[in-house]
């Protein structure tokens, strides 16, 4: 890192974090704004002259009586140019006409910029939150990610428009103030501390607002996280009569918001109700005193004020953007952290690309512990190309686990997997698993059509459409599909509202076999279906055998009889491989089948 950027990383947080995703770009926006500021400041001078000929009924204009400004004057008569009426005016137009056109640019860019900006941010949210490691999403806080993604990104563009409007203003005082300076030094320094004396007023107020938008950003956390589990729990919520207590928790969280708000706004009502009168009353004071005691040219005393009138105006309007900054300061520091977690949390990755997989997954000696909590002890396993394992065991025993660290989501304590003689830790894993399909025991729906659904949204064309209809028949799903007035087309609506369990689950069947893989991963997948839906899958899941390397993990023994092995497991461990009736001996697989009734499914 450079001395400057590691200079602005420390002295200026939130200019580097600008900096950091737009580059020198801010410069180009800050030289247009010193552009505007000086053509603004040589208009302005240009009254001088005008003044001077209404006070004395004079044609032509005085450069003595121009103070240091008088340069402008001479430089005029040096290409030829006297400075009378119609000149004047012709060169007032000509400044203020440049000035325009300086800020027509520097708006442009400012918008172009500021698009960049969050076409960058969300750009980083997705791809950081793709590669985040499937083991840290398992505890991480739903509720920020959601708002981070979504509400925070608009925040965060509120901020960025803020605090560069402050910039700008900042830019324009500098700029009109070292104009004033310039001019008429005794009567800028009366104005400059005038200036300073009011801005103390406002500091107090900013500290008040930062912890406020901290408070904001913490309770929307909060908040987002009630809703979205609202969402996904309305049927118990409401048909256990807990919706209105749900219900009121959240509107006692939306209150404590709304309180945060309302204090925002008023302290920003303050600020715009003070910004005049302070304005006023540090230009007249200044004007007296100018006057009175110095017996100033009123020309120049203008001139001079008509400049600090526009550092004035620039000084609040700096104040209230960079006021209402800091109550989006806190969604940009968690926009900052969030970017922060997602990247020292990336997921580690191999660069081997898996193609096909050919002969076996090979997994050897593995271990696996969540923080101090061992899960997996000593596990030996190969499972061999298109054959169809079945893993059982009680609830707790691994079985989830097993099946998260043979598809990549988590990596091993201890111990080695591999695909084909390959270490899985060394393998790019989206090329891997994009040869698994994955059935959870909640069939994962878009709000989207069927087509869609199935497809993954491939393009239209005939080849997608007879797979997509040939994918519907593997999965038991064509005839319902056919039967709907829209076909393939029909919404589906959210998490599958618009069908049944049993449909929801052959639809995802239905999508992991459109796609090109050679795995077949079910976690629990039809342990939630009626006897005849969960006969009807079994039956295609059957059909498949030999054709994919099927994994299932299953409790209904009936739905994995016919597996060619099945892997029994007890306390984070395998006590036992062996097909269906080679492990009937076995005391615990045993009793698991006398516990459970099998009939024709």
């Amino acid at each position: 890192m450079s001395k400057f950027k590691k200079f602005i990383k420390k002295y200026f947080q939130h200019f580097y974090y600008f900096y950091s995703h737009l580059g020198n770009r801010i410069f180009i926006s800050f030289l247009l704004n010193t552009l505007v500021g000086i053509m603004d400041g040589f208009g302005l001078s240009m009254f001088i002259p005008l003044l001077q000929m209404a006070d004395e009924t004079s044609a032509k204009a005085d450069s003595s009586k121009m103070g240091n400004m008088s340069f402008i004057n001479e430089f005029f008569k040096k290409i030829h140019i006297p400075l009378n009426l119609y000149s004047i005016l012709a060169i007032i137009f000509f400044f203020f006409f440049i000035k325009g056109a300086f800020r027509f640019l520097e708006a442009q860019i400012r918008n172009i910029y500021e698009q960049y900006f969050i076409k960058n941010i969300r750009t980083l949210n997705i791809v950081g939150l793709t590669n985040f490691s499937y083991q840290k999403f398992t505890s991480a806080d739903v509720g920020r990610i959601q708002n981070t993604l979504g509400g925070e990104v608009d925040k965060v563009r509120s901020a960025y428009r803020n605090y560069f409007a402050g910039l700008q203003y900042l830019l324009f005082i500098f700029v009109y103030s070292g104009l004033a300076f310039f001019s008429n030094p005794q009567f800028a320094i009366m104005v400059v501390v005038g200036g300073l004396l009011s801005s103390l007023l406002i500091q107090k107020i900013k500290n008040k607002t930062k912890d406020l938008s901290r408070k904001i950003t913490t309770d929307s956390h909060s908040f987002q996280g009630f809703i979205i589990q609202k969402a996904n729990f309305f049927k118990y919520l409401k048909s256990t009569g807990q919706i209105e207590n749900y219900s009121n928790k959240l509107i006692e969280n939306n209150n404590l918001i709304q309180n945060s708000q309302l204090k925002l706004g008023l302290i920003t009502a303050i600020l715009i109700s003070i910004r005049e009168p302070i304005v006023i009353t540090v230009m007249l004071l200044s004007i007296l005193v100018e006057v009175y005691f110095f017996h100033q040219n009123i020309g120049l005393i203008v001139f001079t004020l008509m400049l600090f009138y526009r550092a004035l105006i620039s000084l609040t309007g700096m104040q209230n953007s960079f006021n209402s900054f800091c109550s989006y300061s806190g969604s940009l520091k968690n926009m900052d952290d969030f970017n922060k977690e997602l990247k020292n949390n990336r997921e580690a990755d191999g660069d081997i690309l898996i193609n096909r997989f050919k002969n076996s997954i090979e997994i050897n000696n593995i271990d696996f512990a969540f923080e101090e909590t061992s899960v997996l002890k000593n596990i030996n396993l190969t499972i061999h190309k298109n054959e169809t394992l079945a893993i059982i065991g009680e609830s707790g025993s691994g079985k989830t686990t097993l099946i998260n660290l043979i598809t990549g989501l988590l990596n091993p304590t201890k111990g080695q997997i591999k695909i084909d003689g390959i270490d899985l830790c060394t393998i790019k894993k989206s090329s891997f698993q994009k040869r698994i399909g994955y059935i959870t025991q909640e069939a994962v729906i878009f709000n989207d059509t069927i087509f869609n659904n199935v497809t993954f949204w491939d393009e239209v064309n005939e080849k997608t459409n007879s797979n997509f209809e040939e994918a519907l028949k593997k999965g038991a799903i064509y005839d319902f599909v056919m039967s709907l007035p829209l076909k393939g087309n029909e919404i589906l609506g959210s998490n599958g509202i618009n069908i049944s369990g049993g449909q929801k689950q052959r639809i995802s069947i239905a999508r992991e076999l459109y796609k090109d893989l050679d795995f077949l991963f079910m976690d629990e997948a039809t342990s939630a279906l009626d006897s005849d839906t969960e006969k009807s899958i079994k039956e295609n899941i059957e059909s498949l055998h030999g054709k994919y390397t099927i994994v299932i993990v299953a409790h209904r023994l009936s739905t994995i009889k016919n597996a060619d092995r099945i892997v029994l497991m007890n306390k984070g461990e395998i006590i036992a491989i062996g097909t269906f009736d080679e492990l009937i001996k076995n005391p615990l697989f045993n009793k698991m089948v006398k516990l459970q009734t099998f009939d024709s499914v």
